[in-house]
């Protein structure tokens, strides 16, 4: 009789523990890991490439176009490699998301890399790629550079 007494109350302990709220709640997930918007910036990069490299325009400003196209292509590898380490899929392409002014391919290139480098200038808890993040910012900011030049060529007649 101890023996099925014994049984019952260890049977019914779970469910009393249960309904009294003694029964601990697993601890909420971790936040997920911060990463830089690689996606968002390598389409913005990718329209940048491309509004360089279809814009008429004379050798000098040509020049300076030059190196904006050779330093975006730069941050365009730099940064779908941060991607993949970070383990972003990146044949997914979202949309543009820089508002398009009217005045020109310059213009809306420059605001393309300047929206691409808010994007990846975000704070990146993977250590392994914040030197990598650190070097597409680089070119970025020689990308834009090059740009503001070439639109201050085209602006002054050079």
């Amino acid at each position: 009789m101890k023996f099925t007494r014994l049984a019952a109350a260890l049977a019914a302990a779970p469910l009393i523990l249960a309904a009294t709220g003694c029964v601990v709640a697993p601890p909420p997930p971790p936040p997920a890991p911060h990463h830089p918007a690689y996606l968002h910036a390598l389409t913005d990069l990718r329209d940048v490439r491309w509004n360089l490299e279809h814009r008429p325009g004379d050798a000098a400003v040509s020049t300076q176009e030059d190196v904006a196209i050779v330093e975006t292509e730069r941050a365009i590898n730099d940064a779908r490699t941060a991607a993949i380490e970070d383990g972003k899929n990146v044949y997914q392409h979202p949309p543009e998301d820089a508002h398009i002014d009217r005045r020109g391919r310059l213009h809306h290139a420059a605001e393309l890399l300047r929206k691409a480098r808010r994007d990846v200038a975000e704070g990146e808890s993977n250590p392994q790629t914040v030197e990598l993040r650190n070097r597409v910012v680089g070119h970025i900011d020689a990308a834009i550079a090059a740009t503001d030049r070439a639109i201050h060529d085209v602006e002054t007649g050079r």
